[in-house]
């Protein structure tokens, strides 16, 4: 039964290539289709009464995008912006948003037999939104679904179009 669910896992996604980047200790994952492009933090306009993990917007040639502090809405430590911090542009069901990382590692391609599928943790941790883990050696990555996560409950910046 787990190597069925991790050959699903490695079927679903046929193009298992991901952009790693950081937040504090840990190391995540996106599917690289869905990075847009990859830029420095700048300064961002501030919009009111938003939750705290929007930091606001920017106006990315014409297009006001929608940036998100994933360390904020992970619940991680305290949140400081250096030279490494930079801004994820996605494509998100067909809407471009920007995360705000840590810094960005590599792209990294992985085998089915380096995907696992992610651990059960019961209904303490909102899980919904990780795809799996990546082992590349040593490190072990949080693969993440930027869609279930910018469409799930308490993001809510994505509507699914339900065809």
């Amino acid at each position: 039964m787990l190597q069925e669910r991790i050959a699903s896992l490695a079927d679903s996604h046929l193009n298992n290539e991901f952009l790693t980047f950081c937040l504090g200790k840990e190391e995540y994952g996106i599917e690289i289709l869905k990075v847009q492009e990859i830029r420095g933090y700048d300064a961002i306009t501030q919009i009111a009464n938003a939750p705290d993990f929007i930091k606001g917007v920017v106006n990315l040639r014409g297009i006001i995008v929608p940036i998100i502090d994933m360390r904020i809405k992970f619940k991680l430590s305290d949140v400081t912006y250096d030279q490494f911090t930079v801004v994820i542009i996605l494509n998100v069901f067909g809407r471009v948003v920007g995360v705000v990382v840590d810094g960005v590692s590599d792209v990294i391609t992985l085998e089915a037999e380096q995907m696992r599928p992610t651990p059960g943790l019961g209904s303490v941790i909102d899980t919904d939104y990780i795809m799996g883990l990546g082992a590349v050696g040593e490190r072990m990555l949080i693969l993440i679904d930027i869609e279930k996560l910018m469409s799930s409950s308490g993001m809510e910046l994505i509507e699914q179009s339900i065809d």
